[in-house]
């Protein structure tokens, strides 16, 4: 369940169940090895070491390996939940109709490799890609305290390897480390369960009994929450354009935690924040509601319908979404990890089923990936062939998306990660613990999965080692070829255009996967990305989508640039000369931040309010001491009144700052913060807000009773400094009524 990323509270790494560095779930398509890739020996031949041992008929290999080193690195706290509260206290620091489906939905736009992406030669076979994993896996999870993988190669039709790598259960106390065994041991695949949520919804598509392009609201027991006119379909979930806002309250829990789909959809849903079909926004509810629709529609649970209709007929013999596991399948579970010296967590379960409930081992991978490209020659077939295509082309058009059409799309439920100019569909998951992501490439009858069961001992950890299987396996096996190395792919922009669509590009902006109508609007203000025009026309992305370094890209079609040097595409809709939206990925997109609401501004006024709030909080006893001194007249009784409201309203909005920067840390943290700690800290603050009228009373009766210019100062500073935290309150909604999230 993955972005998402990164500086990055809500920097999206795509396809993934949670948001920040959890969302992360999709690498992105960067042609620029990682310092992990670069490190990685290739052997020539199989390899056999110590401790790995050979399959007969799968080609599966078990590579033990020891963590020498994690142990002894401090353990890294959770990513999110410090960016929460960088994001808070460090700001405050700063001063179709129904019937057979037709295949004929939009077309991938091609666009020719960059150049320099990597130029292999090797031969997928079997023996071949054990090596190349084999001579790169275990000294990189090693180096990484990354416990354990488990990986799927699938070619010609056919499993071509499955491996595990280091310890499913690193042990403990008299317990023995219980080394990964690819054919026994499950993972959690995530938000690649929302593939296995599409091809279900497809399946009652191709029956007929779910439309593609009907108002979903017809088939749903309970009021959808709307913004728009537009129906919302089956379509638009299933693309991450119904338009939702993003929610991580329930998303993932343990064991007794409700994981009831009615209820999660209809308790508290997202606002729908934008018109449907028309911006991508990656959502977890979305695919909850797909998945909803499949249990509506044919009358059994999901859970049932999904493994009868979809795992079952996949040939899956040891997969579930079933939350707890069977009996059977209990004892099979590889323990999840933060890293390999940490330990293990609990079972998670996941909120919203249909979005990332998934466990499943990496042969059973193998045959998903090979219902997906069409190769199981067994009755019945996951999709028949028109709808299968129909899952693997881009699920809307210019019609809807304007030119955001020419950049990356979804499919219906498979990302375009298209790289050295070969189609590739993909899905990435992320849930506290496992990190996955399956690869297809429909045109070379490959695909490839990988799960690790920890992050790893830094934030980025487990996206940068999949980064580096996934694109180390396309430039291994399928390079760019000649007519694909993108020679003149660019200047079919003139020099005078190009400099003008980067001027009017040129601007801070924000991931369409955001929170609008609660407190946690404020979360983004972290993870913003700035665009500046270049004097050659080109532009500069700080940082790049999808990473944390910047990047220049060129333009190289109106309205679409290309990284120099690299693979990643941006595509702009722009009308009348304003930017609406810049896509960067099939579920993602950049939106201009209002001025309003610019990290400069922001941090300027909550920075300054704060400083003086501290100040004057700082400074009461010392006031106190002087006015016993200098034996001041006393104030009249609205005076005496107003200085201790206003003075009560200072300690409000102090502590208010305080208690969203814990509960945000919390949250992002996947923790639960009880109703009456966020309604107590909005009481909080509305005290601080509500301070302006006594601070306006209190600086009047200063100016009245002439109490000199540094009383006078320090009264309108007081008044400012809540009047500043009073506007970020109400500009980012720490006084909604919701307290949703």
């Amino acid at each position: 369940m993955t972005w998402m990323p990164v500086p990055v509270l809500l920097r999206p790494v795509a396809g993934g169940l949670l948001p920040g560095s959890q969302f992360e779930c999709r690498p992105a398509p960067d042609v620029t090895r990682s310092p992990l890739e670069q490190a990685c020996l290739v052997p020539s031949g199989d390899a056999t070491g110590t401790g790995s041992r050979a399959v007969e008929g799968t080609g599966r290999r078990q590579i033990d390996m020891i963590d020498t080193d994690a142990s002894r690195r401090p353990r890294v706290v959770r990513f999110g939940a410090v960016l929460a509260t960088v994001a808070l206290v460090g700001v405050t620091a700063v001063g179709c109709g129904s019937g057979p489906p037709q295949a004929s939905v939009a077309p991938y736009v091609t666009i020719p490799a960059a150049p320099g992406a990597a130029t292999g030669t090797a031969a997928l076979t079997g023996p071949d890609v054990e090596a190349w994993l084999d001579g790169m896996l275990p000294a990189a999870m090693q180096r990484t305290g990354i416990a354990g993988a488990t990986v799927a190669v699938v070619g010609d039709g056919r499993i071509l390897t499955t491996r595990g790598y280091g310890h499913a259960d690193t042990g403990g106390g008299a317990a023995a480390p219980e080394p990964v065994d690819p054919e026994r041991h499950l993972f959690r695949p995530g938000s690649v369960s929302k593939v296995f949520t599409a091809v279900a919804a497809l399946q009652l598509v191709q029956g007929g009994t779910l439309e593609l392009d009907a108002d979903i609201a017809g088939k749903l027991d309970f009021d959808l929450p709307r913004s728009f006119d537009e129906p919302i379909t089956l379509r638009h979930l299933l693309t991450h354009t119904a338009g939702f806002e993003e929610r991580v309250a329930g998303l993932i829990g343990t064991e007794g935690d409700s994981t009831d789909l009615r209820r999660a959809l209809v308790t508290d849903p997202p606002e729908q924040i934008f018109r449907p079909g028309t911006v991508p926004a990656y959502s977890n509810y979305g695919y909850a509601l797909a998945g909803y629709l499949v249990e509506r529609t044919s009358g059994m649970p999901f859970e049932e319908y999904v493994q009868r209709y979809v795992i079952d007929q996949a040939g899956m013999t040891s997969s579930t979404f079933a939350q707890p596991l069977p009996p059977a399948l209990r004892d099979r579970m590889s323990q999840g990890y933060p890293n390999s010296a940490a330990p293990a967590g609990p079972f998670e379960f996941v909120g919203v089923p249909p979005a990332g409930a998934l466990s499943a081992p990496a042969p059973d991978m193998a045959r998903f990936m090979l219902a997906l490209l069409g190769e199981k020659t067994d009755d019945p077939a996951l999709l028949d062939p028109p709808t299968l295509e129909l899952m693997r082309q881009p699920g809307l058009d210019a019609g809807s998306l304007g030119l955001l059409a020419e950049g990356p799309r979804m499919s219906l439920g498979l990302f375009d990660e298209s790289r050295n100019g070969h189609r590739i569909l993909g899905h990435g998951g992320d849930t506290n613990y496992f990190h996955s992501h399956l690869q297809i490439l429909p045109d070379q009858r490959a695909g490839l999965f990988i799960s690790l069961n920890s992050g790893g001992n830094g934030g980025m950890d487990s996206h940068e080692l999949r980064q580096a299987v996934l694109t180390g396996f396309v430039d291994r096996y399928f390079p760019a070829k000649g007519d694909q190395s993108g020679a003149g792919a660019g200047g079919t922009v003139d020099a005078e255009t190009a400099a003008e669509h980067a001027a009017v590009l040129a601007g801070t902006y924000e991931s369409s996967r955001t929170m609008r109508s609660t407190f946690l609007a404020t979360v983004g203000l972290v993870g913003r990305t700035s665009v500046a025009a270049l004097e050659d026309g080109r532009l500069l992305v700080e940082p790049a989508p999808l990473s944390t370094t910047p990047a220049v890209y060129e333009e190289v079609k109106p309205w679409l640039w290309r990284e120099v040097g690299g693979q990643r595409t941006l595509a702009a809709r722009v009308v009348d000369g304003q930017v609406e939206a810049i896509g960067f990925d099939s579920a993602f997109a950049l939106l201009p931040v209002d001025p309003q609401r610019g990290t400069g501004l922001v941090a300027s006024v909550l920075g300054a309010s704060t400083l003086v709030l501290v100040l004057t909080v700082l400074v009461w006893p010392v006031a106190a001491v002087v006015r016993r001194r200098l034996g001041r007249a006393p104030r009249g009784r609205a005076g005496r009144t107003a200085r201790v409201l206003s003075r009560v309203a200072v300690a409000g909005a102090l502590l208010a700052l305080v208690g969203w920067a814990v509960s945000l840390t919390a949250i992002m943290g996947m923790r639960e913060v009880p109703t009456a700690v966020l309604r107590g800290v909005q009481v909080l603050q509305l005290v601080g807000l509500l301070g302006v009228l006594p601070a306006t009373v209190r600086l009047v009766d200063e100016v009245r009773r002439r109490g000199g210019w540094p009383r006078i100062v320090g009264s309108a500073l007081v008044l400012l400094a809540l009047a500043g935290t009073g506007w970020f309150a109400v500009e980012f909604m720490l006084l909604a009524p919701s307290i949703s999230y």
